[in-house]
């Protein structure tokens, strides 16, 4: 599958192997909140900061990928719901692998949550767009996150190894995921999947040496990089937030490093 693993190759830094994707589709689930609306600069100063790729809905390629300054791999994503749905965790697609190609994407990306009221479905919409990537030769991240209504505990380490084996059984090449919160339990989730595994950002934090640390635990626990969206398109300096996680992700920093990095 050499056109997978090119397109896979534009996805991470090829000299640590390591990804810093940062998803910038939330304008769909919660509006265009501040980070989201000057949508070009914003995507700018995550390319310049050191990201490997961004994730996108296919609507805002045209105005947000860049055809200048420094270059960034191009995930289109492909779920969506918003927060004033019934159920806000009932994802559907919104477009397909092929329109990904026309586009000129490096990568489709699908959001899974195990524990919605339409996971049936969610899990077949999976398989179809798993059965597309291979056929097209296009790299596929899954974002698997244990949410619904008898889920109790998100971040219990069994729960959040079920849903990201669950990605990779079904044909994920990347299975993006929650931190446990710790080394230790992050280390039983990545010894559980066959493919790298990715840490989300979650909601935005309201400490900046929480994160770096929190990255920097993920990392020792052999995560293969970050996806973390609101916590940098929402930092008051998106090119030095970014900047710091890349540096731990892609540079192996440690935590006082990447915190000199963002004082600047």
């Amino acid at each position: 599958m050499i056109g997978k693993r090119i397109r896979i190759e534009r996805l991470m830094d090829k000299e640590s192997r390591k990804f810093v994707l940062i998803p910038m589709d939330h304008g769909v689930s919660i509006g265009p909140v501040p980070g989201l609306v000057d949508f070009p600069h914003t995507v700018n100063e995550i390319a310049r900061g050191g990201a490997t790729a961004i994730v996108m809905h296919k609507g805002l390629v045209e105005g947000g990928h860049r055809g200048h300054g420094k270059d960034i791999g191009l995930v289109v994503h492909l779920s969506v719901s918003t927060g004033r749905a019934q159920d806000p965790n009932a994802k559907v697609l919104a477009g397909s692998v092929e329109d990904c190609i026309r586009l000129g994407a490096d990568g489709v990306s699908i959001h899974i949550n195990i524990g919605a009221s339409n996971e049936t479905q969610q899990l077949v919409d999976f398989g179809s767009v798993a059965s597309d990537c291979y056929k097209w030769g296009m790299p596929l991240v899954a974002m698997m996150y244990p949410r619904g209504h008898d889920i109790k505990d998100p971040f219990e380490v069994e729960t959040v190894r079920h849903v990201a084996r669950i990605g990779a059984e079904l044909g994920a090449d990347i299975v993006k995921t929650l931190y446990t919160g710790s080394s230790d339990s992050f280390r039983e989730v990545v010894k559980s999947v066959n493919v790298p595994v990715v840490i989300a950002g979650g909601p935005k934090s309201e400490s900046e040496q929480g994160l770096l640390k929190t990255v920097r635990d993920a990392m020792d626990a052999g995560a293969a990089g970050v996806s973390i969206g609101r916590n940098i398109w929402q930092h008051k300096d998106v090119y030095s937030m970014t900047r710091a996680i890349s540096a731990i992700v892609l540079e192996n920093a440690d935590v006082s490093k990447a915190a000199k990095i963002l004082k600047g």
